[in-house]
């Protein structure tokens, strides 16, 4: 493994290399590298580290969504129910449309 000062950056080809990043094992100048958490490391090799685990859920997460759910489900359910029965509530001259025609508003 050559020595250090015979090393020149990765991406700055003219520049002399100053440190190596632990996690890739390449060499950079001081204007690639950075210290995160006492460690010197590369921009590429910080970006892996900093980027955020995807969410997962837990058991009862899924639980718990499935619960929500089926809560709509039953309330949606719920609500068409008795919006059909209002609906068959109403006298059939209503849904022929001759309610309107027999004047039923003007009688006492």
């Amino acid at each position: 493994m050559p020595d250090l000062t015979h090393q020149r950056c990765l991406n700055h080809m003219f520049r002399e290399a100053v440190a190596r990043c632990p996690e890739c094992g390449r060499f950079f100048c001081r204007e690639c590298i950075t210290e995160h958490d006492d460690k010197v490391l590369c921009a590429s090799c910080l970006r892996k580290r900093l980027k955020p685990a995807g969410h997962r859920f837990h058991r009862y997460q899924w639980i718990f969504c499935g619960g929500h759910f089926f809560t709509g489900v039953v309330l949606l359910y719920i609500i068409f129910y008795y919006f059909a029965q209002i609906l068959l509530a109403l006298p059939t001259s209503f849904h022929e449309g001759t309610l309107w025609q027999t004047g039923w508003w003007s009688q006492p």
